[in-house]
């Protein structure tokens, strides 16, 4: 299964039994506001939880650019999370520097390619904390 709209689909479909695992690791759906057009972007994106918070990593595979999801958030942090059947309101925010080395690891545990996808990029790839609302 690819990331992107028909994966989407499935996972909102069956409550992310179709999608929530995948290639080893699980998916979350993050719904954020396009930041010119206004309308609701969901996007398949690997997690892990760090207590009651969910991380994802704005990597785009190692791109020069950021992902259009994350410039989404920065101009609006307040964002849609579905995991398997449950849908929440949640505030994103970019790890702080101080919290992001454990961030990274934890992600690195459950994406190992993300460590790759840094060495490819001048940009440092920013951990993204999903706190609920």
């Amino acid at each position: 299964m690819l990331f992107g709209q028909d994966h989407v689909d499935r996972y909102v479909d069956t409550d992310g039994e179709d999608g929530h695992e995948w290639q080893g690791t699980t998916v979350l759906i993050l719904t954020t506001t396009g930041r010119r057009s206004g309308e609701e972007r969901p996007t398949p994106l690997i997690y892990q939880r760090h207590g009651d918070d969910y991380l994802v990593v704005a990597s785009k595979g190692g791109s020069p650019e950021p992902p259009a999801w994350y410039l989404n958030l920065q101009a609006n942090p307040e964002v849609q999370v579905q995991v398997k059947g449950d849908r929440f309101a949640a505030r994103a925010r970019t790890a702080q520097p101080d919290e992001k080395p454990e961030l990274w690891q934890a992600m690195t545990a459950v994406w190992p390619a993300y460590d790759e996808y840094q060495t490819k990029t001048d940009r440092e790839i920013p951990v993204v904390v999903l706190e609920r609302a």
